[in-house]
């Protein structure tokens, strides 16, 4: 029986850059290696793109360098059409659910194929039928008197997002098409593109609702949030700050400043506070990766499925260059904690690691690593 969280378990680069016929299982703790250019950076960055897409948005926002995505042999058909295919299977309660895509990127970007599937059947297709309009023509399964529904939808959009406004859910046949979306759509909109940095974490900031960004700019904000939200999770990433940090770390504190902002600082037992601006660059990279894997979607600035209770989730953290200006005593930490974390079902972890932290990896169980260069 598969998990009830929606959790992707397969990644498929079948034409995208420079990756062709690519497929990398998926597991609790999976790491990317291999050496500049093996392409670890674009196969997370396919993970994102079918996360982003998934959440609604629209393709040119995905896909603003989509030209570039073009693999570099692939030759125009004869109406001059270039483009590029990647996919996922999402494993839920639905069994496994595949989705792939295949997206024109010459002369004009737009979807031109999408199908989804489930236990051999195709709930969802879609084709361009006539290049001169902004649609696709797309079927979906229905059962019953009319086994399948066409209708048109946006070339711009994905349609596996769209079924819920489109699908009445009044057969049998519509409930299967609706409730294998759903899973795709969960599993992949749980993902949060985490790339802290530090140059921009040093300074004070302004207090506010307390979800990290991408760069973790507002690093102290989110710590004075934890620090009075959520002081168990607090406790445990102070704890954790030690372990990666130099010197003796006794707690992670936060000084509301007299101009209205906060500083977040570690607290050095009977020693004045080191504030976190003067910390080195791996220090605030390990401090903000751990705070992600420890405090989750709720705490996080991303696209959460409102409507399915966050035990129904499982949040992917997307991290290229996980160790970058890590030591390996801070890469092993963060390591040992994903892997923990992983084990609850709750939270899991796709990075792009160097060699060293791969070797490293390769000892540790329950990751897995992929070796890119093979």
């Amino acid at each position: 029986m598969s998990d009830a969280r929606p959790t992707v378990t397969e990644l498929r680069l079948s034409a995208f850059a420079g990756h062709r016929s690519a497929t990398h299982a998926l597991g609790p703790v999976t790491l990317f290696a291999g050496p500049s250019g093996s392409g670890k950076t674009t196969t997370l960055r396919a993970y994102e793109a079918l996360a982003r897409l998934c959440a609604g948005d629209p393709l040119d926002e995905v896909f603003p360098d989509a030209v570039d995505l073009i693999p570099e042999r692939a030759r125009p058909d004869a109406q001059g059409r270039r483009g590029f295919r990647i996919g996922c299977t999402v494993d839920g309660t639905r069994g496994p659910v595949r989705l792939d895509l295949a997206v024109q990127a010459e002369p004009r970007l737009r979807i031109v194929g999408e199908r989804l599937t489930a236990r051999g059947r195709v709930l969802l297709a879609t084709a361009l039928r006539d290049p001169g309009r902004s649609t696709v023509q797309a079927e979906w399964h229905t059962a019953g008197a009319t086994p399948v529904t066409r209708a048109p939808l946006p070339d711009d959009l994905l349609g596996t997002a769209l079924l819920p406004l489109r699908v009445a859910g009044k057969t049998p046949g519509q409930l299967e098409v609706l409730a294998a979306a759903e899973q795709v759509v969960v599993g992949l909109r749980s993902a949060f593109a985490c790339d802290p940095r530090p140059e921009r974490m040093r300074a004070p900031v302004p207090p506010g609702e307390g979800r990290l960004r991408r760069d973790c700019r507002n690093l102290a904000e989110v710590l004075h949030r934890t620090h009075t939200d959520c002081p168990r999770r607090h406790h445990r990433l102070a704890t954790v700050a030690g372990a990666g940090c130099a010197g003796t770390v006794t707690g992670l504190g936060v000084r509301e400043l007299p101009e209205g902002t906060v500083r977040a600082v570690l607290e050095r037992g009977g020693r004045p506070a080191t504030p976190l601006g003067r910390l080195g660059d791996g220090e605030l990279r390990y401090l903000a990766l751990a705070l992600t894997l420890l405090t989750g979607p709720g705490v996080l600035e991303m696209d959460r499925v409102a409507e399915v209770p966050d035990a129904m989730q499982s949040m992917t953290l997307l991290a290229d260059d996980l160790d970058r200006g890590l030591d390996p005593r801070q890469a092993g930490e963060l390591l040992r904690i994903a892997v923990e974390i992983a084990g609850d079902g709750h939270i899991r972890l796709a990075g792009a690691v160097g060699d060293r932290t791969a070797t490293e990896a390769r000892r540790t169980p329950g990751v897995t690593v992929v070796d890119l260069s093979a």
